[in-house]
């Protein structure tokens, strides 16, 4: 069975004005401006300038149209070239969460379509990984391992990342002063009950609790250092000790 970008690139194929990246960016562009709820045929034949038949032609579905987003925007994920396994696995895990933040209905996405769905461009940076994973003497399964727990780091903390980020939008102001306000009442009652002492100590003596960056790449760390532990390779930064002292610019 054929995929859907094959199936696309054949039928859009001598077609300039509707090639598979062309219908890809246009849905993109929808998608980062009014959210996945936009994106329909219509709106893509509007913003081409054709009709909606001649779209319908094109593309298949609208799940069609977003593994064709999928693959589109993971080609801007850069992995240079080289061998060091915890450099290669840093810049994966930034370029994610980078996606993320330019392109939040990726955050919106089912999970087979935001974990496991494979396009060109994103099977590309997991070969990546992968070689240089592989690189190390680890034995296919634990390579494999071994990549999809930092992919799974960077998926559940960019999703909730996105989730902080759109409550705070939604609930207020830019400063984020506003933002747990309507929680107050239930997360006051909650920690009264005195059954939640490490977490009262958290909200009362934590400094980074809106430092979103700070989070991430000091769970990135953590994450990184562990597999450096295990597979007793140098690349720990040892950085565990003190992670609060870390600034990110």
């Amino acid at each position: 069975m054929k995929s859907s970008w094959e199936r696309l690139e054949q039928a859009t194929a001598g077609r300039p004005g509707l090639a598979a990246q062309t219908i890809a960016a246009a849905a993109v562009a929808i998608a980062d401006a009014d959210g996945l709820d936009a994106i329909s045929m219509r709106r893509i034949a509007a913003e081409l300038g054709v009709s909606a038949m001649a779209a319908y032609r094109h593309v298949s579905s609208k799940d069609d149209v977003l593994d064709m987003m999928v693959d589109l925007v993971y080609g801007e994920v850069d992995i240079p070239d080289g061998t060091d396994w915890r450099e290669t696995m840093s810049t994966f895990a930034r370029g994610v969460r980078g996606l993320a933040l330019k392109h939040p209905w990726l955050t919106r996405l089912s999970a087979p379509q935001a974990v496991f769905e494979l396009t060109p461009r994103r099977l590309a940076l997991e070969e990546r990984a992968l070689s240089v994973l592989g690189g190390l003497g680890l034995d296919a399964d634990t390579a494999m391992s071994v990549y999809r727990s930092v992919a799974a780091f960077v998926h559940g903390a960019t999703r909730a990342e996105m989730g902080y980020r759109q409550l705070i939008q939604e609930r207020c102001r830019a400063d984020g002063a506003d933002a747990w306000s309507g929680l107050s009442g239930q997360l006051n009652s909650l920690l009264s009950t005195g059954r939640y002492p490490a977490f009262a100590r958290y909200l009362q003596d934590a400094t980074r609790q809106d430092d979103l960056t700070w989070q991430f790449e000091t769970g990135l760390d953590y994450v990184l250092d562990g597999i450096a532990a295990r597979i007793g390779s140098p690349g720990s930064t040892g950085r565990g000790e003190r992670p609060g002292t870390r600034t990110w610019s």
